[in-house]
């Protein structure tokens, strides 16, 4: 493949020098359309339950994902500690969180930011207005930039202290897109701390099932027509959430998404099912992580 892209980029030198600049656009498409699509599986809500975390591992062991997200507040968050030192080729993200919506099981701020919290202390269910949760929103409640920031900082403090290798952030319920000021924070805090890596600002593309996707069998014909609508040359980022369907998945839901331990489980199959296994190696779809970017 190398020897391969070599000689096509040779060929470009050979048609510029020979055409001029105006064939470089022509040569440098012909290229691209050259190579294989590049995709990012990345596995999110890392900590939420036990089920989670082990689908979440053998999701990367056994199938196609190559990036996970760590939620630092979260239950789990010790476990998901432990299973990332225990396999250390997982790719590991901080996702931020500033919401906890699940019914029976609920979770706090690692630092001290009242205006976050609801009168339990507990961080609201949801981020935006949610039709449900009447004021129980984060953004229906008079949050103070401050304390997201001292919220962010500890998160992802915590996150490093026990996962050195952490590369990058990623948004818990799009909490990062709450305010163009909490952006710009996020930003901020991504470069200080040298976990920058922003597919967006990088080309990559975002892509979702193409078709219906609560069944298994829906999700798995709709993530291989997916796989199958993939560009030469182009990069692409899939995201979703890996769990087994156990007695402790069925108790997690929120209204609105009662359907979770069929639902997740429902991921972790497609994303270690041999026929699609099959599909992206058939295909020569390049799998990679947010780390890989950076090379």
């Amino acid at each position: 493949m190398i020897n391969k892209i070599i000689f096509l980029r040779l060929c470009v030198l050979r048609v510029v020098l020979r055409y001029g600049l105006s064939a470089l656009a022509l040569s440098t498409s012909l290229i691209a359309q050259c190579q294989p699509p590049r995709l990012i599986v990345r596995g999110d809500d890392m900590g939420f339950s036990h089920s989670g975390n082990l689908a979440l591992i053998r999701s990367y062991n056994e199938g196609i994902e190559r990036s996970v997200e760590v939620i630092v507040p979260s239950p789990w968050f010790p476990e998901a500690v432990r299973l990332l030192k225990e396999n250390p080729g997982v790719d590991a993200g901080i996702h931020l969180c500033l919401s906890s919506e699940w019914e029976n099981i609920k979770w706090r701020p690692v630092s001290f930011c009242p205006s976050l919290t609801n009168t339990d202390g507990y961080f609201y269910p949801m981020v935006w207005p949610n039709k449900n949760y009447p004021g129980q929103s984060l953004r229906e409640n008079n949050w103070v930039l401050n304390d997201i920031e001292k919220e962010f900082r500890a998160q992802i403090e915590l996150a490093i202290k026990h996962i050195p290798r952490i590369s990058h952030i990623s948004s818990h319920m799009g909490c990062t897109d709450l305010d163009p000021e909490v952006k710009a924070l996020t930003k901020k805090l991504a470069k200080e701390y040298h976990i920058d890596i922003d597919p967006s600002e990088m080309g990559v593309k975002a892509v979702s099932y193409k078709g219906n996707s609560r069944t298994f069998a829906e999700k798995k014909a709709s993530f291989a027509a997916m796989l199958k609508s993939l560009e030469p040359g182009v990069t692409y980022l899939f995201v979703d959430h890996p769990a087994l369907n156990t007695a402790e998945t069925k108790a997690i839901y929120h209204t609105g998404y009662e359907h979770v331990a069929e639902d997740r489980q429902g991921v972790t199959n497609v994303w270690t099912d041999p026929a699609i296994i099959s599909l992206i190696k058939k295909r020569k779809i390049v799998l990679l992580s947010y780390r890989d970017l950076l090379q």
